[in-house]
């Protein structure tokens, strides 16, 4: 097989076979116990948010076992660095976050008035996650700080599509596979959990969303840079439309991108 093709089937296989195996490890023993980790989904029934660390864990393990393989060595360190800063910071503010403050506006918002939110926290650590990850990747310093913005932007983005079954990890792998050697091992750690997702069994939540975003982020570095700055602009404009628009409403009132939303989901029947 060539060397190419490869790679990259390793770096999945090692990635979903991870993934899978922490959400069982978790799900048996979950740190803290079971009732840390329940959220009422979209729909207001228990799900877990086990499936995030175990999702950022199995990418970690995929990308990994690709640098063993590949010469972008350093690629894949920034992309590790990116996915455990963003699961680590995104995991506190499931656990620890009260959900009262939503958007860079509320939490922003709240400190102007002195509040320290766990959101204000996850994104002051999901900003040095970048700055971490994109020096690690090296390149003159207009490509660094371009970098940390994508790693975070991208973080952050993701976030704000985990608000029903599977339709974060569908907007990953679009935005994923166009790279698919660089991103095989997140977007396959994500799809060896999307039954679950799908299911309404569980969901990505802050750790596993922010973790996926950042390291999709983390990979668009091998971008050349005039592709990279469009695409970070994408990102800047997405992120402050969704200050003033509901993804949700525009997904619900296209019916192209309510069929995709819908696609493995539970039938209209069983909505809400």
């Amino acid at each position: 097989m060539n060397r190419a093709v490869r790679d990259p089937v390793v770096a999945g296989l090692a990635a979903a076979a991870a993934a899978r195996a922490a959400y069982v490890t978790l799900t048996r023993r979950p740190p803290g116990g079971p009732k840390a980790w329940w959220r009422g989904n979209h729909r207001g029934e228990p799900v877990t948010l086990l499936e995030g660390p175990a999702v950022a864990a199995g990418a970690i393990v995929g990308v990994l076992a690709q640098a063993a393989l590949a010469q972008h060595r350093r690629r894949a360190a920034a992309m590790a660095a990116a996915g455990a800063g963003a699961a680590a910071f995104g995991g506190y503010d499931d656990l620890a976050g009260s959900g009262d403050r939503r958007g860079f506006r509320g939490h922003l918002g709240a400190l102007r008035h002195g509040e320290v939110t766990t959101g204000v926290v996850k994104l002051g650590g999901i900003g040095v996650t970048g700055l971490v990850s994109a020096a690690i990747a090296g390149g003159p310093a207009a490509d660094i700080v371009i970098n940390a913005g994508l790693v975070a932007g991208g973080a952050n983005l993701l976030n704000l599509f985990d608000l029903r079954p599977g339709r974060a990890i569908k907007v990953a792998l679009a935005a994923g596979v166009p790279g698919a050697p660089v991103t095989a091992a997140p977007l396959a750690a994500a799809l060896a959990l999307l039954p679950e997702d799908l299911g309404e069994r569980a969901m990505l939540g802050d750790a596993g969303a922010n973790a996926l975003g950042a390291m999709l982020g983390a990979a668009a570095g091998s971008l050349p840079r005039p592709a990279r700055i469009a695409l970070l602009s994408g990102i800047a404009a997405l992120t402050a439309a969704s200050e003033k628009v509901s993804f949700t409403k525009v997904i619900e009132r296209t019916p192209a991108l309510r069929r995709l939303d819908m696609l493995g989901r539970r039938p209209p029947a069983d909505r809400e």
